[in-house]
């Protein structure tokens, strides 16, 4: 005999990890990681301190699952577009710069860079691990955008690792903002106005001038 409750009860199980990860995104990004307890990650998520366990040994382990899941295919998505891109590198650095905040900075994932600035120097192992998956990643994928300008004549000749660093704090200080002074502030800040500034000042910075 078909058993309907059964069935839904094997989805559920099925769903748990990604009720976990979900759960779990939400209490670092509200709490931050040292006071993110498992147990109020496996409540949230409607399961048993020893069901979570069943998925992820300890708290560094799901914060790493969160941050795979969520962050490295955002940043796995942009390494492809860069490399695909058939169009001008300019194009190409907006589409970066903009896609950046549609698909991480306006989302709660932000608040995972504004815990890794906070707390970073208090867990050793997380922040190893976010700077090998996620950081470098970022850097590299950004130094390559940049020296495809330079190699088809787009871009002047600049220390690309420089600029790396000076396209990342901009956008870094805006997911700061956005999970600090942004809830006491009546001037907000628009993240689109700010970032289309941010993209015409560096580009008009960096774009190749004809020669005469």
């Amino acid at each position: 005999m078909n058993c309907p409750l059964k069935k839904r009860w094997e989805r559920r199980k099925d769903a748990r990890p990604q009720e976990l990860l979900a759960a779990a995104l939400d209490l670092f990004v509200e709490k931050g990681f040292a006071a993110t307890r498992l147990d109020d990650v496996a409540a949230r998520a409607g399961v048993s301190k020893g069901t979570l366990y069943l998925y992820f040994t300890n708290k560094e382990e799901l914060f790493k699952a969160v941050v795979r899941e969520n962050v490295v295919p955002v940043l796995g998505e942009a390494e492809g577009i860069v490399e695909a891109y058939e169009g001008s590198t300019v194009d190409l650095f907006r589409e970066i710069v903009l896609g950046w905040w549609e698909r991480i900075g306006a989302t709660k994932l932000s608040g995972i860079t504004k815990l890794m600035m906070a707390e970073s120097s208090n867990f050793p192992e997380v922040t190893q691990f976010y700077h090998d998956e996620v950081i470098r990643r970022g850097e590299a994928m950004i130094a390559r955008m940049l020296e495809r300008g330079v190699q088809r004549g787009e871009f002047r000749p600049v220390d690309i690792h420089q600029a790396t660093r000076v396209i990342c704090s901009p956008m870094i200080m805006l997911m700061m903002w956005k999970h600090s002074f942004s809830t006491c502030r009546q001037d907000q800040v628009s993240p689109e106005d700010y970032l289309n500034s941010f993209v015409d000042m560096f580009l008009h910075g960096m774009i190749a001038q004809p020669s005469r």
